[in-house]
């Protein structure tokens, strides 16, 4: 449970690391990851290209391949057995076969890219219908009459059902993933920068659906972007990560109204604004470090513009300076060292 009675926790990830294997040694792309997703809230997952974003969403569900591996860590996935009580599974320990049990009907994935999903040479009811008879007991009435719920829940017509992908727009190629994720009504979907690739027009409306369908199924979105623009719309909550940690976690109307974290005000700046004093919109300089040799001491502090001497030695812990509003910078840690907090 969290702080407040009435919020359950689904996922709570503990010290996640995943690495990759390279001739250079390891990568260590995901680098220590503590977070706790609460139940029926949108978590917004943010930060710069190759901060770790998707590697982390891969992580939780178990889908690295080699040269990526789970150096440590847990993800404890707390899901409904009946009524109000739900079990505790650790998703980075259980077998294979366990694991293959919960996707679809507890955990679903959306990709990036839809076609990443969608089997060029199948029908799009074949490819939904696979996966409602091979993770649940429906009846082949049932699972058709699911499948056509599920394709009007994202604006699409029955007839889709008879198409190809190659028949479809890059948005409803996308509807379609989505309708497949949401076939089994699962409590936790991952999706994985799903709108990135589709213009504006086509991005908004998707958007309104997903908002559409948690709410009508009251599940529990982990929404992957490095849009903030996406994350104001869509978000309750917002992790910022950099560099493989995360730096910052708190309210949406925190992240935007006051964001603590410099990395974090950087983002925030660089937002174009309409409306409101003219003012030249400034950007984060430098570039993310590699995975191969991060620095010393807080990873942000060669292209931070309040870096202290500390910041090049100590490495700053996740502490809540705000109520809900946590974050890891030496700026609001009172001159304390990492070891003495």
């Amino acid at each position: 449970m969290n702080k407040q009675s009435n919020v359950q926790t689904l996922l709570d990830i503990k010290n996640l690391r995943v690495w990759y294997k390279t001739t250079r040694g390891n990568a260590q792309a995901v680098d220590g990851i503590d977070l706790t997703i609460n139940r029926n809230e949108v978590f917004g997952l943010a930060g710069e290209s190759g901060c770790g974003k998707s590697t982390l969403a891969k992580g939780i569900l178990g889908m690295v391949r080699l040269p990526a591996y789970i150096e440590s860590g847990e993800a404890i996935f707390y899901r409904s057995v009946s009524g109000s009580s739900s079990m505790g599974v650790d998703l980075l320990a259980i077998p294979s076969g366990e694991m293959r049990r919960l996707r679809w009907r507890h955990i679903a994935y959306i990709p990036q890219g839809a076609m990443n999903v969608l089997n060029p040479v199948m029908r799009v009811e074949r490819q939904i219908l696979d996966a409602i008879y091979e993770h649940s007991n429906m009846s082949k009435e049932e699972a058709r009459r699911r499948m056509f719920e599920c394709l009007d829940m994202v604006g699409l017509e029955p007839a889709v059902a008879r198409m190809y992908p190659h028949e479809l727009s890059g948005g409803m190629k996308q509807r379609v993933t989505i309708a497949a994720a949401v076939s089994l009504k699962p409590e936790l979907i991952i999706a994985d920068e799903p709108t990135t690739a589709l213009d504006v027009n086509v991005q908004q409306v998707i958007l309104q659906e997903l908002k559409e369908i948690r709410e009508q199924l009251g599940l529990t979105l982990i929404y992957v972007t490095h849009d903030m623009a996406v994350h104001a719309e869509l978000a309750d909550r917002i992790g910022i990560m950099y560099s493989g940690l995360m730096v910052e976690i708190a309210s949406a109307v925190s992240i935007f109204k006051n964001p603590l974290h410099p990395y974090t005000q950087g983002l925030i700046a660089s937002i174009p604004t309409i409306g409101g004093d003219r003012s030249r919109m400034t950007g984060i300089p430098g570039a993310t470090p590699s995975p191969l040799d991060w620095p010393p001491g807080c990873r942000f502090h060669p292209r931070c513009p309040k870096a202290m001497e500390i910041c090049r030695q100590q490495p700053p812990v996740m502490r809540e300076v705000a109520p809900e509003q946590i974050v890891a910078c030496h700026l609001y840690n009172d001159g304390m060292t990492s070891e003495e907090q």
